[in-house]
């Protein structure tokens, strides 16, 4: 078997072909965004995954701890539903956080059944660091970029999920602020 070396740099074309030169699909797949993709976001979640393997946590741990701290007393429904992942695949990972003290889970308050997360001092440190490293790469990138990239590249991710999610917390952008009402005019 010849296993030729591949290219496999970000940008580089692909070698895929049905043995006669013809290459498959490639007029329906766009190849060179989905590597670029692929490439960025294997660069994205290395800065946040150097942090976290020193705390034994992997990315699973890290996009739990992510939401919690951003939206203290998440339910655990409400976290499953932003993860779009099963009960099961929850269980070890919040196990982990709540057992080392990086989560803390609260009876809910109209329901004492239905667990509210929190993320603990130590949670919001750690969260804090990961987005701080991965804020540093956009900083980084955006500054090299036209003035308009940012907003451009938000446009795009947000065009890239498949549904506005269900609780406006799960994709929290700053809203722009209120105007400010003279208070003696609103009590009025």
């Amino acid at each position: 078997m010849n296993h030729a070396a591949r290219d496999l740099r970000p940008g580089a074309r692909g070698t895929a072909g049905d043995g006669d030169g013809r290459r498959l699909g490639e007029e329906d797949a766009d190849f060179e965004l989905i590597e670029l993709l692929f490439f960025a976001y294997r660069d994205f979640v290395a800065d946040a995954d150097r942090l976290l393997e020193a705390f034994g946590f992997g990315r699973a741990h890290h996009r739990v701890l992510h939401f919690v701290s951003r939206n203290p007393g998440l339910s655990i429904a409400e976290l499953l539903d932003i993860l779009k992942i099963t009960k099961q695949s929850l269980n070890r990972v919040l196990k982990d956080l709540l057992d080392q003290g990086y989560v803390a889970a609260e009876p809910g308050e109209q329901d004492r059944r239905r667990r509210r997360l929190y993320a603990t001092a130590r949670g919001r440190a750690l969260a804090l660091e990961a987005a701080q490293r991965q804020s540093r790469r956009f900083q980084r990138v955006f500054a090299a970029l036209p003035k308009d990239a940012r907003p451009r590249a938000r446009d795009f991710l947000l065009a890239m999920i498949d549904a506005a999610p269900v609780d406006p917390r799960a994709a929290r952008t700053p809203a722009p602020p209120a105007p400010r009402r003279d208070r003696k005019a609103s009590h009025a």
